[in-house]
């Protein structure tokens, strides 16, 4: 075994798709320079130059990805078994804590908000959560998680907000467990499987959006899930920087022997499906009014559907998902997913989320002393590590 090729985890007895991974593969962290990231794109343009010839790369990165994570694109969608329950009717929306098994066993926690206007169908709006952490709101429950959510229902549409792996309520395996990005990414895949299992919901009329980790799961569920009709990642897309968490870049999904890719011609699996990318000037995503979203722009230019796609950029702005950022989602969304902006505007015609309640944190778990987590639900790396295993 070569230096660089290492079991996943000296205390696991095999990774669980039955191969080891060969470190050199990684991209992570400042991976590149933000000069070689240029750079790399410039290598990366080179390689097609019309829509069949993007689509046959596109395909290897995708392809890619699911050799990266181990993971065959067709596994077994086993039944969500869903739990819903606690609805809180509030301004315009209502709010209920679910949970459903993406594999048997393991739980994925959130809240569902919906609108209480009467309509045919609806939108939906997954909704992952980043590494934003704070001592009383957590996860999904942050304050600008609930804002996001509520003002998205109010507008019409039904979302989803889910906690990752090892945050909130998804206390069944550490976040840093060395397969979260395998859990993560099946979660948000269950994720689009439970949002159109509402009848309700219009299934071609589904979109996602997160910030940071959130936003890593956003283009990574748009790039493997073809449902998936717009997307929306947040201060995440960088030519230099390829995420600097396991559970974004603790597998080789961005290289392997026969290709190099990066987290901007991921975003770009988009295409030709709207696609706004938010940015601001205080992180990785700093250059891409100039570097990335050019990139992505020349690609749905092939298809002739460069309209669809945006850069929002704040550059006196830092890394988050604050109001200007979100007021940016919500009129992309508006206007992709036919949602009614003037449920969230003021009579100035400005973006009002006075109307929202935050919800203590307690109101909005699913799992409590009196409803306890399902018994046969496993615990624990090792548990989760076996589980996969099957898979």
């Amino acid at each position: 075994m070569k230096p660089t090729t290492l079991l996943l985890l000296l205390f696991l007895p095999t990774y669980v798709f039955s191969q080891s991974v060969d470190t050199a593969m990684l991209c992570q962290g400042h991976h590149f320079t933000e000069a070689e990231g240029k750079t790399a794109l410039e290598r990366f343009a080179r390689s097609y130059h019309d829509v069949a010839s993007w689509e046959t790369r596109a395909e290897r990165i995708r392809q890619g990805i699911w050799e990266g994570l181990g993971l065959n694109r067709n596994f077994e969608r086993t039944p969500l078994s869903p739990i819903i329950r606690n609805k809180k009717e509030l301004d315009g929306y209502t709010v209920e804590n679910i949970a459903f098994e993406s594999l048997p066993g393991f739980f994925v926690t959130g809240n569902l908000y919906r609108p209480t206007r009467q309509l045919p169908s609806y939108p939906a709006v997954l909704s992952p959560h980043g590494h934003f952490q704070d001592s009383v709101y957590s996860a999904r429950t942050r304050e600008d998680m609930q804002k996001r959510c509520a003002s998205l229902a109010r507008m019409g549409a039904i979302v989803l907000a889910y906690d990752m792996i090892g945050y909130g309520e998804a206390s069944q395996t550490s976040h840093r467990h060395p397969l979260a990005l395998v859990l993560q990414t099946i979660n948000s895949l269950r994720a689009v499987d439970f949002i159109i299992s509402l009848p309700e919901v219009d299934p071609e009329q589904i979109a996602v959006t997160g910030a940071s980790g959130g936003g890593t799961q956003t283009f990574l569920l748009t790039a493997l899930d073809e449902r998936i009709a717009v997307s929306a990642p947040v201060v995440m897309v960088s030519a230099h920087f390829f995420g600097g968490c396991v559970c974004e870049s603790g597998l080789p999904i961005h290289r392997s022997q026969d290709h190099q890719t990066s987290n901007v011609e991921i975003a770009a699996l988009a295409a030709p499906r709207p696609l706004l990318l938010v940015s601001d000037g205080d992180d990785w995503t700093k250059n891409n009014p100039k570097v990335e979203y050019p990139y992505i722009r020349n690609i749905y230019q092939l298809y002739g559907k460069a309209k669809l796609v945006e850069n929002h950029h704040l550059p006196n702005e830092q890394h988050d998902y604050g109001i200007n950022k979100r007021k940016a989602v919500y009129h992309f969304l508006a206007k992709h997913l036919s949602l009614s902006i003037s449920e969230i505007q003021n009579t100035q015609g400005e973006i009002d989320e006075n109307f929202i309640t935050i919800l203590p944190h307690e109101q909005l778990l699913v799992f409590t002393e009196k409803y306890p987590q399902p018994a046969h639900a496993i615990q624990g790396d090792q548990a989760a590590t076996n589980l996969l295993s099957n898979y």
